[in-house]
């Protein structure tokens, strides 16, 4: 099998087109870039370590992508059950659910991270 590359692009590309289609039209995902500005502008005016820098980044990502998950599973959902359905309601819950399991993780390392910065400049 040979390597096509212009076939990688395309699949980036398509890639892209995905989270193009969910910013700005999805509001927790929104809320989420917007807190990742905060953090990173904490991270640099903090000077956090590179360890530090490294664990955010993942969490970050983790949230991000956890979003998007759940953005395509919702979209999903509403394609193969237009009609209120209790079942299709669970669905949707469960991955929003692991959205907030993702978020509460992310919120409790960076209260690790960011509060003794915080509380040094107090003291």
């Amino acid at each position: 099998m040979r390597y096509d590359f212009q076939k990688q692009l395309r699949s980036f590309g398509y890639a892209w087109k995905g989270i193009r289609s969910c910013v700005g039209k999805e509001q927790n995902l929104s809320f989420h870039l917007i807190t990742t500005v905060c953090v990173t502008i904490a991270g640099f005016a903090f000077d956090i370590t590179r360890t530090e820098w490294l664990i955010v980044i993942l969490c970050i990502g983790l949230v991000i992508a956890a979003e998007l998950f759940n953005s395509a599973i919702e979209r999903l959902v509403d394609l193969v059950s237009p009609q209120r359905n209790p079942l299709a309601g669970q669905v949707k819950d469960i991955a929003a659910g692991a959205v907030l399991v993702c978020a509460l993780a992310a919120i409790a390392i960076g209260l690790i991270i960011f509060i003794p910065y915080i509380k040094a400049l107090f003291l």
